[in-house]
């Protein structure tokens, strides 16, 4: 099966979106592709949604990854295409299956025409919700088949179809996820002294956080807080004895999601203790550290796609999150922009990629990794 119809596959991925560690039926669909493809020296193992191939190159002291993602998001899709999802209140909306497209097509490549060196493809569950990066890494069941370094890469509605977007350092930011309960006492709103205002504790906690970034962080590193969900009361004559507030950290170094954190922790504390109440912190980051491209490998990937005929665009930095980060904090690697031409941005509900990016996708990595695999071979 070596001539895909990567449009097909697309549009069937498209119509079966899953959320995290949910994609049964995208994991079937998947294994079902690669069992049509030579097997002569491939390998595969699945870890509850995870499904992992090996690729067993002529030089099996080392091993390049490529990592896809394979969930999909909670949104109610309205592209109105013709192959839209058939799974109400779930969407592809940020790529993955277009992702899942690409490395199945660099696959069919390497499966036949043996590489190099060997190669490991990850088609990883849970990237949007549940840190899949990092539980699929802590599972150990990469075994022998962990790479030595890792690529991967994501679609950009802001980029021309089939354009490569890249740059030294940090791609994407690093996030956290805020979860913080005020817990007080309610009461009657004719009669505050007898109860302890949360709404008014909540307000003054959120107002507080706009320090942070403003005068705790410094101006030249970036970094971002935001508050997306405030709940407190049940009506307009009663005191609340609870707020729930919840949000998210940005930032482009580890450094400064940190620190930040901390921030957020000590506001809390110190806000609760001037309203004498009880605070509930999470602050969870899970695996999404910022991505971070490695220098060497993103100088080979750079020059590959400068000397290629696809068009390249040294990017600035986004604070939106990617659980590559993860994978690149323990192993060496880089992620990429794939241009999608897309008037819709990622997670909206008419996202709709250009496909002409795919074809694009699949000859630029797949040709950067043979050349990559030439040069790592003994």
């Amino acid at each position: 099966m070596q001539n895909l119809n990567l449009l097909q596959i697309y549009q069937d991925l498209h119509q079966i979106p899953e959320i995290g560690m949910e994609e049964y039926e995208t994991q079937q669909k998947l294994l079902s592709i690669i069992s049509q493809m030579p097997q002569d020296f491939l390998e595969v193992r699945t870890w509850k949604t995870a499904i992992l191939v090996h690729v067993v190159g002529q030089d099996t002291s080392h091993t390049i990854g490529y990592r896809t993602d394979i969930d999909a998001l909670p949104v109610t899709e309205k592209t109105g295409l013709s192959f839209a999802s058939k799974h109400p209140g779930k969407m592809h909306a940020c790529g993955h299956d277009l992702h899942m497209t690409v490395a199945l097509g660099i696959l069919a490549k390497f499966a036949a025409k043996k590489p190099a060196v060997s190669l490991t493809f990850i088609f990883q569950p849970a990237e949007e919700n549940a840190s899949g990066g990092k539980q699929l890494y802590e599972s150990g069941v990469l075994g022998s088949w962990l790479p030595d370094e890792i690529y991967a890469l994501h679609d950009n509605p802001d980029l021309s179809a089939g354009a490569i977007g890249c740059r030294q350092g940090t791609l994407f930011a690093g996030t956290c996820e805020i979860h913080i309960k005020f817990s007080g006492k309610s009461g009657h709103a004719a009669f505050p002294h007898q109860a302890n205002d949360m709404v008014v504790c909540g307000a003054e906690f959120v107002s507080q956080l706009q320090t942070i970034v403003s005068r705790r962080i410094d101006p030249v590193k970036a970094g971002v807080v935001t508050i997306g969900h405030l709940e407190a009361g049940t009506t307009g004559n009663v005191i609340a004895g609870q707020c729930q507030v919840d949000g998210t950290i940005r930032a482009l170094t580890q450094e400064v999601n940190v620190a930040i954190q901390q921030e957020v922790r000590r506001i809390a504390e110190g806000i609760a203790q001037s309203f004498a109440c009880q605070v509930d912190i999470d602050l969870h980051q899970g695996g999404y550290f910022p991505v971070e491209n490695n220098e060497n490998t993103t100088a080979e990937i750079i020059k590959y796609f400068k000397s290629s005929s696809l068009p390249y665009i040294e990017t600035a930095p986004a604070m939106t999150g990617e659980d590559f980060g993860f994978w690149l904090s323990k192993i060496p690697g880089t992620m990429c922009w794939l241009g999608v031409d897309s008037p819709y941005s990622l997670h909206s509900d008419q996202m709709a990629p250009d496909t002409a990016a795919i074809g694009a996708g699949v000859r630029g990595f797949s040709g950067f990794l043979d050349r990559r695999a030439a040069q790592l071979a003994n």
